[in-house]
Parts: C-alpha cells; structure tokens; sequence
C-alpha cells in the first residue's frame, strides 16, 4: 500500500490550493489529512470515512476553509483548502487505516501515511 500526495507550493494569504493523494493497493475505510508545522506536533486536518455511511470530519481550525473528497475512479483523495492564513504552513499529510470513530482524529489511527508535501503561505 502507498500513498502519493502532491500540491503543495507557495501561495499568498487568502489563496487556496489543492493537495492530492494517490492512493495504492488496499482499500481502507478512513483516508484523511494530517499536517505538521516546524517545530509542532502533527495535528488533525480532516477525514473521509467509510463505514455505514460515508461521513466526513474536520478540525475546528480549517472547517469552512477546508474541503475534503474522493475520487474513486482515481483512487485519489484531494483537499480543496480555500482562505488560507500563515498559520496554516505546515507539511501535509495523507493517511490511510481502519481507525475507530473514536480515533479518527489520532495519529494512531492511521497505518499508511504519504510522504508529504509542503504548503507555505506568505502573508
């Protein structure tokens, strides 16, 4: 199982860009975001998950700004991120498992996690 995330890049404050993530081999249940900011903790963006039904979750601080969906034909996972601040600079990202709801948010969650990908944003 892999996954490839890419769209990062330098955008001003109040820009948007969209990440992406090519996901590989197994299907799992939960794919979500994640980033982490120099000399933070990586934190929680959001997540698609698929049990009974499909729901999506995300953190207070992107919620409204940040938009998560799915392309299944392409196996893709994207994060449409609109409003963008510099506190939103960070390394991003994808991840893949099959958490508990209650975990959903954890980095423990996840089994499969992308390499990463940089979004920096001036003010």
């Amino acid at each position: 199982v892999q996954l490839q995330a890419s769209g990062g890049g330098l955008v001003q404050a109040g820009g948007s860009l969209r990440l992406s993530c090519v996901a590989s081999g197994r299907t799992f249940r939960s794919y979500a975001w994640f980033r982490q900011a120099p000399g933070k903790e990586r934190e929680f963006v959001g997540a698609m998950v698929s049990y009974s039904a499909k729901r999506i979750y995300y953190a207070d601080s992107v919620k409204s700004r940040f938009t998560i969906s799915r392309d299944n034909a392409k196996n893709t996972l994207y994060l449409e991120m609109n409003s963008l601040t510099p506190e939103d600079t960070a390394i991003y990202y994808c991840a893949a498992g099959d958490p508990i709801i209650s975990s959903v948010s954890t980095y423990e969650g996840y089994r499969v996690w992308g390499q990463g990908t940089l979004v920096t944003v001036s003010s």
